[in-house]
């Protein structure tokens, strides 16, 4: 059973939310804050008594301190709790960059609230550093919003601040670091094979040595194992069939 906090400075909004929530079965508590504020004072006195917050259902656009500058906020707790994005804006790909469970936009479907509710509900489940395991990310493309599921994602590739995706038939950009996207993802069988590189194990269609080092044939890439990880992707490759 989840316990969450929805935070929205609009109380229609506000009331709404909380009212669709508590009407799900999976939700045990909802508490509600109307700004920024007033969820930090909460969420620290949750912490002091030793309750647990599972999830929290956070606007955007909000005066004073708003939803992003909270979510890096919450980032930064010992155990942080999931985020979930509802907003009038999108805002898709920040709420990426910051490692929600989902984003909705208003006004917010029950059945589209129902779903972030399944995925939020998975990613508690799974536990720290793995993802629900239809996880998707949002790219913008020339004013679109194209969104990328995990499983199509043959391995990303670190690029400064950024991470490159390659699925089988394109690439794309996203701006987060590399360490980010492994811990969202290295519970779905994504493997570090090279500190520049994540590998979707799923993909993999052959693993050998060549000269001495190993290398991985992902589709039509061979791509390097660094001596680091080779012993560790070899274990996690040949550990799935066991």
């Amino acid at each position: 059973m989840l316990r969450v906090l929805a935070v929205d400075d609009e109380v229609p909004a506000l009331s709404e939310l909380a009212y669709l929530l508590r009407r799900d079965a999976r939700v045990e508590q909802v508490k509600t804050a109307s700004d920024s504020a007033a969820a930090l004072q909460d969420m620290v006195q949750m912490i002091a008594a030793g309750e647990r917050l599972d999830g929290v259902f956070l606007d955007i656009r909000m005066p004073g301190l708003d939803g992003l500058d909270l979510a890096r906020l919450i980032g930064g707790f010992p155990t942080p709790p999931r985020l979930v994005f509802v907003s009038a804006h999108d805002c898709a790909v920040q709420a990426f960059e910051l490692e929600a469970v989902d984003y909705l936009l208003k006004p917010v479907r029950p059945e589209r609230l129902a779903e972030a509710v399944r995925r939020l509900a998975a990613a508690v489940a799974a536990g720290d550093g793995e993802a629900a395991p239809d996880d998707v990310i949002p790219v913008e493309l020339g004013g679109r919003t194209k969104f990328v599921a995990q499983q199509d994602v043959c391995y990303a590739e670190a690029q400064g601040d950024y991470v490159r995706l390659h699925t089988a038939d394109a690439n794309y950009l996203v701006r987060m670091s590399l360490a980010a996207l492994e811990r969202r993802w290295g519970g779905a069988g994504f493997i570090r094979a090279h500190r520049s590189t994540l590998v979707n194990a799923r993909h993999v269609i052959e693993m050998r040595f060549d000269a001495g080092r190993m290398v991985l044939q992902v589709g039509e890439q061979v791509l390097p194992v660094s001596r680091r990880h080779t012993r560790q992707v070899r274990e996690l490759l040949v550990g799935q069939f066991r």
